[in-house]
């Protein structure tokens, strides 16, 4: 089933994707989650009509690239989002989140698939490369602050950081331990195979085939 993603959707696609995925996947959860549309062809006309003037205001030219790029490596993007303690957020900032804040403060419109970047899921500076056009580009700072407050010191983030690894590796370590722990019963639980009796035929074959000692045969 073809649905038009309305929200960027991790391994699926970005905001404006018209992709194809399961009929079950798109009404149980998709389309409810209003995550995504259906494809039909009035939306999909709509959605190209967007994007062609959206890509007026893209870089047309190496020249417009590199005053483009020149305003935009001079600008920092700031996100306040909601987060942990360890500095981990509730969600996280995607390349749409780029764009759409290139856009709000400098009225520039980048390429999504030009973003060269994995979704931000932590407080804190971050760079992010983007190509403009060919041979041009342009790195970004974005800074993702914690919502109402403002980014900590330098040593805090890393100590936050710190934190939150040492967390990861004790719930993997955690894990993996159960997981051991459930092979080592199911072992024990396992019934030993028991020994099988030779095949009666077979077995007086081979008394047949055997010889006969002498005093078995004086005593016949």
């Amino acid at each position: 089933m073809e649905v038009i993603l309305l929200t960027d959707v991790e391994k699926i696609g970005l905001r404006g994707d018209v992709v194809n995925v399961a009929r079950g996947y798109a009404r149980n959860f998709l389309l409810p989650r209003r995550l995504a549309e259906e494809a039909t062809p009035p939306k999909v006309n709509e959605l190209r009509k967007r994007e062609g003037q959206r890509a007026r205001h893209e870089a047309q030219s190496v020249e417009q690239a590199r005053e483009i790029a020149e305003r935009i490596g001079q600008a920092e993007l700031r996100f306040d989002m909601k987060a942990g303690p360890t500095g981990a957020l509730f969600g996280s900032v995607t390349a749409t989140d780029i764009v759409d804040e290139l856009w709000k403060q400098q009225k520039v419109r980048v390429d999504r698939r030009k973003i060269a970047m994995d979704n931000i899921k932590r407080i804190g500076r971050h760079t992010i490369p983007i190509e403009l056009f060919t041979d041009v580009q342009v790195e970004v700072r974005a800074v993702v602050v914690p919502e109402g407050g403002e980014l900590p010191p330098e040593e805090e983030l890393e100590a936050m950081e710190a934190a939150a690894r040492a967390e990861e590796e004790a719930a993997a370590a955690a894990a993996a331990a159960q997981q051991a722990e459930v092979q080592e019963f199911l072992a024990e639980d396992e019934p030993e195979a028991e020994p099988t009796e030779p095949d009666a035929p077979k077995a007086a074959a081979k008394r047949d085939a055997e010889p006969v000692s002498a005093d078995t045969e004086s005593n016949q």
